[in-house]
């Protein structure tokens, strides 16, 4: 016997009832777990008088990560204040077209590895905006996340308290 029109028609919307439940989870998850990663993916600014402030909440792991930019191309920030300077993946630096400068050794977690000094024109996190920032670039440095070390953060003051970092750039 085969099924009335009726029932088959039930079974298919029922299906496809559960593949969009499944797809809009999955989505929903996804994005979650994003937000876990990164959870300063729109970075906001506070202007005063005489300054620009961005809070930046800390990840899932207890780490500072934002979204910003060097030379005006989008980059991933994890803020390391153990670094002394800003030092940029190799790949990342081929991309954004930064000069190799004189030939660095660097000390990592990793041991001892070659870099090369650069400048950053410009680097941007929110409306907080820093030229002339020392950097380095790191050929063993995997992935595509910047180290924000001391060279940029000196300029600025900061204050980590329950979980969220407050950046303030002082103009003159």
């Amino acid at each position: 016997m085969s099924q009335a029109p009726g029932k088959r028609a039930g079974r298919v919307f029922l299906i496809l009832a559960w593949a969009a439940g499944l797809f809009l989870a999955t989505r929903f998850f996804g994005q979650w777990e994003q937000r876990q990663e990164n959870p300063n993916k729109v970075v906001s600014s506070v202007h005063g008088e005489d300054y620009i402030e961005v809070q930046l909440a800390g990840n899932g792991q207890g780490h500072f990560v934002a979204d910003g930019q060097i030379n005006g191309q989008p980059v991933h920030f994890l803020l390391d204040t153990g670094a002394t300077d800003v030092a940029i993946p190799e790949s990342l630096a081929t991309r954004l077209g930064l000069e190799r400068g004189a030939p660095v050794t660097l000390s990592t977690a990793n041991g001892r590895a070659e870099g090369y000094r650069t400048r950053l024109d410009a680097l941007q996190l929110g409306d907080i905006l820093l030229r002339d920032v020392r950097a380095l670039v790191v050929p063993g440095l995997g992935g595509e996340q910047v180290l924000l070390g001391m060279s940029a953060l000196k300029r600025l003051e900061f204050t980590q308290r329950s979980g969220t970092l407050l950046l303030r750039q002082t103009l003159k």
